[in-house]
């Protein structure tokens, strides 16, 4: 059972700038985090392997600094780091990251079960796993709220949507987003961080993936674009009623309608 897990770091705070330019982010690698939802998904793929056997490799597309997010990964339980990492894939959106993850996964053979978090907390477009599966051409879950069984062959799993819930049952190989608490990620062990403290991360870079097109990657491979970037207009208004009760709840009604907020 082959489990390959898509990490992520992201800001560790709200404190974030842009680029006024490409409108992509500019990152500190002093001020990162694991992508929380992404903790659910290794979680997922720890319990599995418990379960059926296997190995899980972490995978993310960044710079060399997420060697630090792959040690906390080995101190979990994971067996195998891998780091895309290359100036190229800078200024990636959706379609170009979703294609270097999908390339790097042909690069490792492919996978059983390809397991994501719902979605990141500095994109939130919640599109990586499910378009990431489409370049792979397999079937692929998101939202995903329970693992009701994992075997050798496949898993059944629940969604919850606005209004429905669905129980699929998907063979592998197959890709699944997971969404937050579906399962309690556990600390990273102590004994394993010792243990793993030396085991080697694996970065590779464009020209060791299968497909080398350039068009498909980075700034270049993406069709998404920032017209203009700007801070939101902070503009606080305040108006001032007075006399009784009645007085006010008139007065407030005609500030109200005036706004067109009540008819």
């Amino acid at each position: 059972m082959n489990i390959i897990v898509c990490m992520k770091q992201v800001p560790a705070s709200s404190n974030v700038k842009v680029d006024p330019v490409s409108g992509s982010l500019i990152r500190n690698s002093a001020d990162t985090k694991t992508n929380p939802y992404d903790l659910y998904a290794l979680e997922v793929a720890l319990r599995i392997k418990e379960q059926v056997g296997g190995s899980v490799t972490v995978l993310t597309m960044g710079p060399d600094s997420a060697k630090e997010m792959i040690q906390d990964a080995y101190a979990m339980g994971a067996d195998r780091g891998v780091i895309l990492s290359d100036r190229k894939f800078a200024g990636s959106d959706v379609l170009a990251t979703s294609y270097t993850i999908s390339q790097g996964i042909r690069m490792l053979g492919g996978a059983d079960l390809i397991i994501c978090g719902k979605q990141t907390t500095d994109g939130d477009t919640a599109q990586i796993g499910p378009a990431t599966a489409e370049h792979l051409t397999i079937p692929h879950a998101a939202w995903v709220k329970e693992i009701c069984a994992a075997d050798e062959d496949g898993l059944t799993i629940r969604q919850e949507f606005t209004d429905t819930t669905q129980v699929s049952r998907m063979n592998y190989p197959c890709l699944i987003t997971v969404d937050k608490d579906i399962m309690v990620p556990r600390l990273p062990s102590y004994r394993l961080k010792k243990a793993t403290a030396d085991k080697e991360v694996e970065i590779y870079s464009f020209n060791d993936l299968p497909d080398k097109d350039l068009t498909r990657c980075g700034h270049i491979g993406s069709p998404t674009s920032v017209e203009r970037m700007f801070p939101p207009e902070g503009k606080a208004a305040r108006t001032m009623v007075e006399g009784n009760a009645k007085e006010q709840a008139k007065a407030i009604a005609e500030v109200l309608k005036k706004k067109r907020i009540i008819a």
